[in-house]
Protein backbone atom coordinates (compact mmCIF):
# COMPACT_ATOMS: atom_id res chain seq x y z
CA UNK A 1 0.00 0.00 0.00
CA UNK A 2 1.17 3.45 -1.01
CA UNK A 3 0.65 7.02 1.13
CA UNK A 4 0.25 9.85 -0.74
CA UNK A 5 0.09 13.47 0.61
CA UNK A 6 -2.95 15.62 -1.17
CA UNK A 7 -2.57 19.05 -0.76
CA UNK A 8 -6.13 20.99 -2.05
CA UNK A 9 -6.52 24.19 -2.28
CA UNK A 10 -10.59 24.80 -1.63
CA UNK A 11 -12.42 28.08 -1.55
CA UNK A 12 -12.19 28.63 2.61
CA UNK A 13 -16.21 28.26 3.14
CA UNK A 14 -18.35 26.25 5.20
CA UNK A 15 -19.45 22.65 4.16
CA UNK A 16 -16.17 22.43 2.25
CA UNK A 17 -14.51 20.36 4.73
CA UNK A 18 -17.55 18.48 5.30
CA UNK A 19 -17.65 17.65 1.37
CA UNK A 20 -14.27 16.61 1.16
CA UNK A 21 -14.26 14.30 4.02
CA UNK A 22 -17.49 12.79 2.47
CA UNK A 23 -15.81 11.78 -1.07
CA UNK A 24 -13.58 9.74 1.11
CA UNK A 25 -15.80 8.40 3.10
CA UNK A 26 -18.64 7.09 0.44
CA UNK A 27 -15.83 5.70 -1.35
CA UNK A 28 -14.18 3.57 1.91
CA UNK A 29 -11.18 5.72 1.26
CA UNK A 30 -8.86 5.98 5.02
CA UNK A 31 -7.58 9.44 5.68
CA UNK A 32 -4.25 9.09 7.28
CA UNK A 33 -4.20 12.30 8.43
CA UNK A 34 -5.76 15.95 7.85
CA UNK A 35 -5.10 19.42 8.15
CA UNK A 36 -6.69 22.63 7.34
CA UNK A 37 -5.62 26.48 7.28
CA UNK A 38 -6.01 29.47 5.45
CA UNK A 39 -3.16 30.30 2.83
CA UNK A 40 -1.72 33.77 2.34
CA UNK A 41 -5.52 34.82 0.61
CA UNK A 42 -8.33 34.63 3.37
CA UNK A 43 -10.73 33.51 0.81
CA UNK A 44 -8.39 30.15 0.12
CA UNK A 45 -7.61 27.33 2.63
CA UNK A 46 -5.01 24.47 1.96
CA UNK A 47 -6.07 20.72 2.78
CA UNK A 48 -3.47 18.59 3.49
CA UNK A 49 -4.74 15.42 3.49
CA UNK A 50 -2.43 11.82 3.62
CA UNK A 51 -4.21 8.54 2.61
CA UNK A 52 -3.42 5.42 0.72
CA UNK A 53 -3.79 2.55 -1.01
CA UNK A 54 -2.88 0.97 -4.76
CA UNK A 55 -1.96 3.06 -7.62
CA UNK A 56 -5.75 2.84 -8.78
CA UNK A 57 -7.04 4.04 -5.88
CA UNK A 58 -4.63 6.93 -5.54
CA UNK A 59 -5.49 7.75 -9.27
CA UNK A 60 -9.54 7.70 -8.04
CA UNK A 61 -9.26 9.82 -5.07
CA UNK A 62 -7.06 12.43 -7.33
CA UNK A 63 -9.78 12.32 -9.89
CA UNK A 64 -12.48 12.91 -7.45
CA UNK A 65 -10.71 15.53 -5.72
CA UNK A 66 -10.63 17.50 -8.82
CA UNK A 67 -14.53 17.37 -9.91
CA UNK A 68 -15.38 19.00 -6.38
CA UNK A 69 -17.10 22.59 -7.21
CA UNK A 70 -15.27 23.80 -4.21
CA UNK A 71 -11.48 22.84 -5.52
CA UNK A 72 -9.44 24.96 -6.81
CA UNK A 73 -6.55 23.01 -7.14
CA UNK A 74 -5.33 19.42 -6.18
CA UNK A 75 -1.27 18.45 -6.06
CA UNK A 76 -0.22 14.86 -5.07
CA UNK A 77 2.96 13.73 -3.56
CA UNK A 78 4.93 11.10 -2.65
CA UNK A 79 6.87 11.56 0.96
CA UNK A 80 9.72 11.82 -0.84
CA UNK A 81 8.56 14.69 -3.08
CA UNK A 82 7.80 17.05 -0.10
CA UNK A 83 9.11 18.40 3.29
CA UNK A 84 6.67 17.35 6.12
CA UNK A 85 6.25 18.16 9.66
CA UNK A 86 3.74 17.12 12.47
CA UNK A 87 3.50 19.01 15.49
CA UNK A 88 2.84 17.06 18.63
CA UNK A 89 2.51 17.76 22.41
CA UNK A 90 2.76 14.80 24.91
CA UNK A 91 2.13 15.69 28.70
CA UNK A 92 3.58 13.00 30.89
CA UNK A 93 4.13 12.33 34.34
CA UNK A 94 7.23 12.03 36.00
CA UNK A 95 9.69 11.40 39.11
CA UNK A 96 13.23 12.22 40.22
CA UNK A 97 13.85 8.71 38.82
CA UNK A 98 12.58 8.89 35.31
CA UNK A 99 13.04 12.67 34.96
CA UNK A 100 16.86 12.52 33.53
CA UNK A 101 16.02 9.49 30.87
CA UNK A 102 12.66 11.86 29.51
CA UNK A 103 15.78 14.62 29.50
CA UNK A 104 17.37 12.87 27.49
CA UNK A 105 14.94 11.58 25.14
CA UNK A 106 13.84 15.19 24.37
CA UNK A 107 17.76 15.86 23.67
CA UNK A 108 17.72 13.12 21.18
CA UNK A 109 14.88 13.95 19.47
CA UNK A 110 15.40 17.53 19.33
CA UNK A 111 12.29 18.28 21.41
CA UNK A 112 11.50 21.08 23.85
CA UNK A 113 9.70 20.51 27.39
CA UNK A 114 7.73 24.06 26.67
CA UNK A 115 5.64 23.43 30.43
CA UNK A 116 6.20 21.98 33.87
CA UNK A 117 5.01 21.24 37.25
CA UNK A 118 6.36 19.57 40.44
CA UNK A 119 5.02 15.92 38.67
CA UNK A 120 4.03 16.84 35.04
CA UNK A 121 5.94 17.98 32.49
CA UNK A 122 4.49 19.10 28.32
CA UNK A 123 6.66 18.20 25.81
CA UNK A 124 6.66 19.32 22.05
CA UNK A 125 8.02 18.01 18.81
CA UNK A 126 8.21 19.22 15.30
CA UNK A 127 9.31 17.18 13.02
CA UNK A 128 8.04 14.65 10.49
CA UNK A 129 5.74 12.26 11.51
CA UNK A 130 7.56 8.81 11.85
CA UNK A 131 9.50 11.17 14.29
CA UNK A 132 6.80 11.93 16.33
CA UNK A 133 5.54 8.61 16.27
CA UNK A 134 9.23 7.69 17.99
CA UNK A 135 8.88 9.87 20.48
CA UNK A 136 5.53 8.33 21.89
CA UNK A 137 7.43 5.05 21.35
CA UNK A 138 10.30 6.29 23.88
CA UNK A 139 8.07 7.45 25.99
CA UNK A 140 5.72 4.48 26.51
CA UNK A 141 8.42 3.30 29.73
CA UNK A 142 6.92 6.37 31.42
CA UNK A 143 3.36 8.01 32.40
CA UNK A 144 2.03 9.59 29.28
CA UNK A 145 -1.14 11.27 30.61
CA UNK A 146 -2.31 13.07 27.19
CA UNK A 147 -1.36 13.53 23.46
CA UNK A 148 -2.25 16.11 20.86
CA UNK A 149 -1.67 16.19 17.51
CA UNK A 150 -1.84 17.89 14.06
CA UNK A 151 -2.34 16.27 10.94
CA UNK A 152 0.78 16.19 8.86
CA UNK A 153 1.34 19.30 6.92
CA UNK A 154 3.85 19.44 3.62
CA UNK A 155 4.67 21.57 0.86
CA UNK A 156 6.87 20.33 -2.51
CA UNK A 157 10.38 20.52 -2.21
CA UNK A 158 12.57 23.70 -3.81
CA UNK A 159 13.38 22.78 -7.15
CA UNK A 160 15.94 25.21 -9.59
CA UNK A 161 14.10 27.12 -11.47
CA UNK A 162 11.15 27.24 -10.03
CA UNK A 163 8.93 30.14 -10.44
Amino acid sequence: MKKRIYSVLVENRAGVLCKVAGLFSRRCFNIDSLTVGETDDPAVSCMTIVSGGDERTIEQIEKQLNKKLDVIKVKTFKETQCISRELMLVKVKYHKDNRRDIMEICEALKAEIVDMSSRFMLLQICDVPDRTKLLLKLLQSVSIVQVARTGTLALPKCMEGEE
